[in-house]
Parts: structure tokens; sequence; C-alpha cells
């Protein structure tokens, strides 16, 4: 039956969509799948029904309170309820033969994650996890200059909100520049250590932690959800190269050698400093995530990655539970 229903959605361009929840994030995925011309938005699920009647009746859709109710009706689904509600939903998601996209973290546990790989792969189904800073614009210029990174540090500020507290700022903010950083060094960890406090809430408000990787490649990162600033900065080093971007204002700022002297004797450092157009990191994560239906390819982000961030997070939140 899993099969069928891929094979009529491979002959079919207009991919049948529901949101989820439709929360702070939720309500911007459903204005996403809206305006795209690759998909319908179905339906808006929300356990609170008349928040979820605001917003399909903006699109011209259905509301439901009961996310079961739209499983015979669709072809994805982005799933955007609290972390502890993930992997049930996601399950029963990708056993009624649907694709998903859930936020990030994927789950609550490492092993819930591997099941619901499992799961998709079975099925033949797109799992796609919603680490939103893959699709900054300024990480794709990082990409085309990098080569082998030897340290890397990253910075994560943001003022307090009772808004995700039920999660550490690791599980909240940390695990963004966690899969970044994964994805920009390629190799297995060797060894983390981490260190962290409780202030405003009563999980972990700010953490610092070092991972160095197999390959010799150290990165230093920092989240803090109690600064009155908001900072997202990442910090790259590498031979013969220093890459500096603001993912915020999305800023790119690369000092290379130069092939010169100086009167010094030194090499010229060579500055380029480049601003990077805001292309709607959310837009092009749903665009991916419907290519990838589309195709049958990988998406950006794949359920492994989600899985590798989710795994080193809670290492760096076990070490740091550990001490306080």
């Amino acid at each position: 039956m899993h099969c069928l229903r891929i094979a009529i959605l491979a002959m079919s361009k207009l991919i049948k969509v529901a949101i989820v929840g439709v929360g702070h994030l939720g309500k911007w995925h459903a204005e996403k799948y809206a305006a795209s011309p690759n998909c319908e938005l179905l339906a808006i699920v929300d356990s609170d029904l008349e928040v979820a009647r605001q917003i399909a009746q903006k699109h011209g859709v259905q509301a439901y309170s009961n996310y079961k109710d739209i499983l015979s009706q669709v072809d994805a689904i982005s799933l955007v309820v609290p972390t502890r509600l993930h992997y049930k939903i996601a399950r029963d998601i990708l056993e009624a033969g649907i694709h998903c996209l859930v936020e990030k973290p994927i789950t609550e546990t490492v092993a819930e994650a591997s099941e619901l790989i499992l799961l998709a792969s079975r099925n033949k189904l797109i799992l796609q996890v919603g680490h939103i800073e893959r699709f900054n614009t300024v990480m794709m210029g990082i990409e085309e200059i990098l080569k082998e990174p030897q340290f890397i540090e990253s910075t994560r500020l943001a003022p307090f909100t009772l808004r995700a507290t039920d999660v550490s700022v690791i599980l909240d903010l940390m695990i963004h520049d966690i899969d970044l950083i994964l994805d920009l060094v390629r190799s297995p960890i060797r060894h983390i250590s981490a260190s962290g406090i409780s202030v405003l809430s009563d999980t972990i408000d700010i953490a610092n932690a070092r991972i160095e990787f197999d390959n010799n490649c150290v990165a230093n990162v920092t989240a803090s959800r109690i600064s009155q600033k908001r900072e997202r900065k990442l910090r790259i080093f590498q031979k013969d190269t220093y890459i500096s971007a603001d993912l915020q204002k999305k800023i790119l700022a690369v000092n290379r050698k130069g092939e010169t002297d100086n009167e010094a004797g030194f090499k010229d450092i060579i500055h380029k400093e480049s601003k990077y157009e805001d292309n709607d990191a959310l837009n092009l994560e749903i665009q991916d995530f419907i290519h990838a239906i589309q195709t049958q390819g990988r998406p950006r982000v794949s359920g492994e990655d989600g899985r590798r961030a989710l795994e080193t997070a809670i290492a760096i939140t076990s070490q740091i539970r550990d001490r306080l």
C-alpha cells in the first residue's frame, strides 16, 4: 500500500500537506506551504481547535484537533509540536505511509530517533529534521570555501523567554550549532568536555562544550538564553584562512594569507567581506522537503543527521548534569 502511494505521488506534481502544531513556528510552516506552487495545504491540526481554526481560516483549509483524522488525506506532514510528542506522532505518521518533516530535536532519545529512521527507510519515506540553519545563505557561502577546518568557535545568545524552557539551552539553541559543526567537520567525535548552569529555569540556561574530533579539529560551542542581546556567530580556522560568519546579519568575512610579503616579512592578509540576502531559510527548508519527496532523494538534513546532533547534545547535557 505504501509503495502504491509513493508511485501515485511520483506521477503527481502537487503534494498534499498538513501542519500538525501551529504555535509560534507552526503558523510560519503553514504560510510557506500555502504559498508554494508545488504542494496543496489541506489541513491545520492543533490540540487547541480554536487556534487551528484561526490559522486554517486564513488559508482556506480545514481545521482539526486530532492528527489521526487527516492521515488518510495527505502525502506529507510538518510536525511542529513539543519535543516530547515528536516520537509518538512521527511514528504514527510514518506508519501511515506519510512523509514527515519534524522540527528539531528529532526526538527525546537516540533510540526513538533510530526507530523513526528505520521506519522511514522501510516504508521508503522522507524523514527530514528542521535544523533550519543549514539553509542560512551564509552557510552556503561557507561551503564554497571550506577545506579542512582545524578550529571552530560558535556563539549563540538569546534573551530569556518562557518558550521552550521545557528543554535545556543545549536542545533549544546549541543543537543548531552542533548540527552545523558536525556537518562541517565530518569526522567522528573523540572527546567532549562541557559545563553549564541553570539560572532562570529548571533546566540548563547557559552551556559551553569543547568537542574534539578524530581528525584533530576542535570546536568550542557556547549557547545562552539569558543574554540581553541576540547573537549567532561562527568562526572557522583552517590553513591559511580565517572565516567569520554572522548568521544573524548574514555577513561572511574571509581573511586569507596572500602571495606577497609585507614590510615585516610576513604574507599580506587579504580581507573580503560579503553581505548575503535573506532568502528565507524556512522556505528553503520546506522546498527541500518537497523536492526530496518528488525525487525520492536525500533531504539536506536527514533523520540520520538529526540523530547525530541529538546524540551529541545528549552527551553534552549528561556531562553538565553530572557536575551539577
